[in-house]
């Protein structure tokens, strides 16, 4: 993590450690994958957020910087009223989750994500790839994000805050998309680990 006179203006707010389990944690996930197998991808967005006149070019941009060949679902394509909401019967047939959060205000970095949002990324962050898609910055895997969670009803609520100076080339993202690319060679298996382990940092302080 590389600090300047601002606390928030950082690359990562995770630790090297952090950043290197997530990175061995998505190898082994690439590794478990047969070479051209489908992979898909929910993106979990709120109902504002998919009545927006932007919505089509998020999703648009979402699947652009996932690699090729990843199914992008959401809710819209996968729950009807004949299928109603159930996420515990989707959640074991999706390999990854983007989160679209509400931005705090135009050009802002903190997005707050609602109960039901909070409770999908919870289910999947220790298990497989959870990116934040930032309006501005593109995908960043959470990990890298600094996280609080909020209470002002008794449903708590997530707040994300994306790393001020996020490069796109940054390893964890990387291995975020290498654990969700289709046609990623298989690699040597890595100790195995949590992605759990690696989630909350210093700075966060608490679990989403």
């Amino acid at each position: 993590m590389h600090l300047t006179d601002e606390p928030l203006d950082v690359e990562t707010f995770a630790t090297g450690v952090q950043q290197r389990r997530f990175a061995a944690a998505m190898e082994r996930i690439a590794a478990t994958r047969a070479p051209d197998s489908p992979v898909r991808v929910y993106v979990s967005a709120a109902p504002r957020a998919m009545n927006s006149p932007k919505w089509d070019s998020w999703l648009a941009q979402i699947t652009a910087e996932l690699p090729d060949g990843v199914e992008v679902i959401h809710y819209r394509n996968v729950f009807s009223d004949e299928r109603p909401y159930d996420w515990d019967s989707l959640v074991e047939t999706i390999d990854g989750l983007v989160m679209v959060g509400k931005q705090k205000r135009a050009g802002s970095r903190v997005y707050l994500l609602g109960p039901v949002a909070r409770l999908e990324l919870r289910s999947v962050v220790a298990r497989k790839p959870v990116l934040l898609y930032g309006h501005n910055q593109g995908l960043i895997p959470v990990i890298d994000c600094k996280s609080q969670v909020l209470r002002p009803d008794g449903n708590p609520r997530l707040k994300l805050i994306a790393p001020k100076r996020w490069k796109k080339d940054a390893a964890t993202l990387t291995a975020a998309c290498n654990a969700l690319d289709p046609a990623a060679p298989a690699v040597a298996d890595e100790p195995e680990g949590h992605l759990a382990h690696s989630f909350v940092s210093p700075q966060q302080g608490t679990k989403p």
